[in-house]
């Protein structure tokens, strides 16, 4: 484990390394001859592990499709559309609220032409997008030269036409380019680069200069912990794992079994070494059956998880039969004769396999019970979209449940002491399945957003679980009985306790309903903005979309800037938006305290005259007001990634380090608070 934990430190820290230059697709191109005076301007990319590249068509409101465009095609004009050659995925994008086509891996882009003239002269390049779970790159492009001679046959010949080997271009506008120097000519829209021998000279001035190595500076060697995640995830399983022990089928077993191994041995050593044995078989049988979920689902599959709407539906459902089953509706049991050859197995055999076949013994015996709980941390940690966190849940969780079995067998004594079997059992298992109940909420939630059905907006889902909290509260006081419940079932000190925060916490949620942030269930309830009712006002939006007059704002009024470079169709940005802009302290800074300028870099609006740069020695055009940001983001501040912040001074110098996608508020409003 401890092994495990450092590799995935390391690869934190190259991640990191890399995360603000990003170029996770990687094209070749060809001029393929087709012999029949045709041919095709191939486009042939590989996409790297996690990242996924748009298909051709998806329409204007969805996210930036594959498209073909032409700078130069003299001698031959295109034929049909740009076609797709790939395994395409289709799903339904619940911030698009539309069907997403795009390819994972590899992907092939094809546009065929027609040769007209014996010589011809190409320069072609496809405009795609691309994304990940964390954030999507700006429209990006690659580039096809090619020039040669063609031989064109009259038509009614039928004679072949041949082509002379093409001289076809490379990459174009790879991601991770820079530029270290970048004027802007007054006279023409045109940036061009000047260089002189003293060093670099910013004809456009100091506001277009980079700034890479200050931002660096101020971000330091600072890695992001996503391993802390895999530790939140342990703990959820060895808090699952606890629960389980003081259920009626886990608890009155621990006493039975190492008194077995107490008697079983007159060596007190031997029971021990026994009993510990059979707390690790517990282990090894749990992690085994979160490594078995892991390979079912897949690593792609653990990822589409957390956002398909057919499987959200599905563990809805679950928890919902799970939540039935411990509120005493029925019991879900595996097939007796199941336990009982494994249990006459574990007799016929010695050694170390009997102790593991009694430990699988145990763990069939007390599914009942047992089996909610591991679904519901199965559900919620694979909808993670980590590989890796149905077998630390495991860990956990099987740690939690083998802990009392050896504990108990090196101290007999504690037996005595230990809390005898009773009700109070059910009433854990009844509390769990009001809590599994509201949680199959949050799953319909997310399939309801995803076709947008709108049943389960954000009152109606504040209404439902201010009712289940409610209903906990009030059978935890007794005023609700079930029906393993026990006749004369007191409310004992514990239970009182438990009662009061449930209610307090159903009181809570009750302001929600006219448009409180609820910031403890924000990452349960859906978003602020399918509430129909709502008496919050605050509102963050950007004054300015252009760099320029944003920064001649700053100046007049003498205030530090805020720049998010964001898209239209990036999901993470608007997930900021609602999480973190929302918060009453983040929208008064940064309304009243910054200049704040939103860049969309995926904004098609033409500019009025196409603008001409250099980077690393290529020459490429801006045609859109996003390809200009974009150029922006790359050149100034190294990045290409959205959503990307960045706090600067009047002149353009970085007031602190920059952030991306976090949704910490707390975190949000330090970062904030660095530039002032």
């Amino acid at each position: 484990m401890k092994k495990l934990l450092t590799i995935c430190v390391l690869l934190v820290a190259v991640v990191a390394a890399k995360a603000q230059m990003m170029e996770p697709v990687h094209f070749t191109t060809q001029l393929k001859d087709l012999k029949n005076g045709e041919a095709e301007l191939i486009f042939k990319a590989t996409i790297d592990a996690g990242w996924h590249v748009y298909s051709t068509g998806l329409g204007n409101n969805g996210p930036i499709s594959a498209s073909f465009h032409q700078t130069k095609m003299d001698g031959a004009e295109t034929v049909g559309k740009l076609q797709a050659r790939g395994k395409e995925i289709k799903q339904f994008d619940k911030l698009f609220e539309m069907e997403v086509r795009y390819f994972e891996n590899a992907v092939t882009f094809v546009q065929k032409i027609k040769f007209t003239k014996p010589k011809y002269d190409i320069d072609c390049y496809i405009e795609y997008g691309a994304c990940n779970d964390q954030a999507c790159l700006p429209p990006s492009e690659a580039t096809l030269k090619a020039k040669g001679n063609a031989t064109i046959t009259p038509p009614e010949v039928g004679a072949s036409q041949t082509i002379s080997p093409p001289e076809v271009g490379g990459d174009r506008g790879g991601l991770n380019e820079r530029i270290d120097t970048l004027a802007k000519d007054d006279s023409k829209d045109t940036l061009a680069v000047a260089q002189t021998t003293s060093g670099p000279s910013y004809l456009g001035g100091e506001l277009w200069a980079p700034v890479v190595s200050e931002l660096q500076a101020f971000n330091g060697d600072t890695a992001p912990t996503e391993n802390m995640a895999w530790w939140l995830i342990f703990i959820e399983g060895l808090l699952g794992g606890f629960i389980a022990l003081f259920t009626p089928c886990v608890w009155p077993i621990i006493p039975m079994t190492v008194s077995f191994f107490l008697k079983r041995n007159k060596d007190r050593a031997k029971a021990i070494r026994e009993a510990t044995t059979y707390g690790l078989s517990i282990v090894v049988i749990y992690v085994l059956l979160g490594l078995a979920v892991t390979l079912l689902f897949g690593a792609s599959a653990l990822n589409a998880l957390a956002t398909n709407a057919v499987f959200n539906i599905f563990f809805c459902l679950l928890l919902v039969v799970f939540a039935a089953s411990f509120l005493g509706a029925f019991e879900i049991t595996l097939p007796s004769s199941w336990s009982t050859k494994i249990d006459e197995k574990s007799e016929s055999t010695t050694g170390l396999l009997s102790i593991f076949l009694m430990a699988f013994t145990l763990a069939l015996v007390s599914f009942s019970c047992t089996g909610p709980i591991i679904g519901f941390l199965l559900v919620a940690v694979s909808t993670q979209g980590s590989i890796v966190a149905p077998t630390i849940g495991m860990l956990g969780f099987a740690i939690a449940l083998a802990i009392p079995f050896t504990l108990f067998a090196m101290f007999p004594s504690l037996l005595k002491s230990a809390p005898k079997s009773g009700g109070w059992m059910n009433v854990i298992k009844v509390t769990l399945g009001f809590i599994e109940l509201a949680f199959a909420l949050k799953f319909l939630s997310v399939a309801d957003l995803a076709y947008g059905w709108h049943i389960l907006d954000r009152e109606v889902f504040l209404s439902l679980w201010i009712v289940i909290f409610g209903l906990l509260g009030a059978y935890l006081l007794g005023w609700v009985k079930f029906p393993h419940d026990d006749d004369d079932r007191r409310t004992n000190v514990p239970r009182f306790f438990l009662a009061m925060a449930s209610l307090a916490f159903t009181i809570y949620m009750i302001p929600g309903l006219w448009g409180a942030p609820l910031k403890a269930i924000s990452a349960f309830a859906p978003p602020m903005n399918t509430q129909d009712f709502n008496l919050q006002k605050t509102v963050t939006e950007a004054k300015y979309k252009d760099y320029e007059q944003g920064m001649a704002a700053a100046k007049a009024e003498h205030k530090p800037v805020i720049i998010d470079f964001t898209g239209f169709g990036c999901v993470n940005c608007r997930k900021m938006e609602a999480a973190v802009w929302s918060d009453p302290q983040v929208a008064d800074i940064l309304n009243n305290r910054y200049i704040l300028i939103s860049l969309y870099v995926d904004d098609k609006t033409p500019l009025d005259t196409p603008i001409d740069v250099v980077e690393n020695g290529k020459q490429r055009t801006l045609r859109t007001v996003g390809d200009k940001w974009s150029y922006l983001q790359r050149v100034k501040f190294g990045a290409n990634a959205q959503p990307f912040y960045v706090l600067l001074n009047e002149e353009g110098h970085p007031l602190a380090g920059s952030r991306s996608y976090d949704e910490d508020i707390q975190a949000y409003i330090e970062f904030l608070n660095k530039g002032l």
